[in-house]
């Protein structure tokens, strides 16, 4: 059995709808923000990807060395303050964030 303690990276899920009007804004604001996370002890990569269907939704996906490197060290941080700070009030509603791991794939 696979624990997450185990060198399998953890993928964190995040659909994020951004209140009507702002996309741009947030777009704007992430690309500022996401040099916060890139610092965090434990953060391999990220993407923000846009939904082709309903304009003002976005999905972040970030990958972590372990769960504990996104639910411990990053925010428990001063730099998630800052994180919360910047992109937060973008959201409508506020984004349920899950966590996965691989069990099949093809890319490196």
């Amino acid at each position: 059995m696979h624990s997450h303690k185990d060198s399998n990276p953890v993928l964190e899920v995040a659909i994020l709808d951004i209140k009507e009007g702002l996309e741009k804004n947030f777009e704007d604001t992430f690309n500022k923000a996401q040099g916060v996370i890139m610092g965090i002890d434990g953060y391999l990569s990220h993407e923000l990807q846009k939904c082709i269907e309903k304009h003002n939704r976005y999905i972040l996906l970030v990958r972590w060395k372990t769960l504990e490197a996104h639910t411990t060290v990053f925010r428990k941080s001063e730099q998630y303050k800052e994180w919360k700070s910047l992109l937060h009030h973008f959201y409508e509603p506020f984004p349920e964030v899950e966590h996965y791991q691989l069990v099949f794939g093809n890319s490196t």
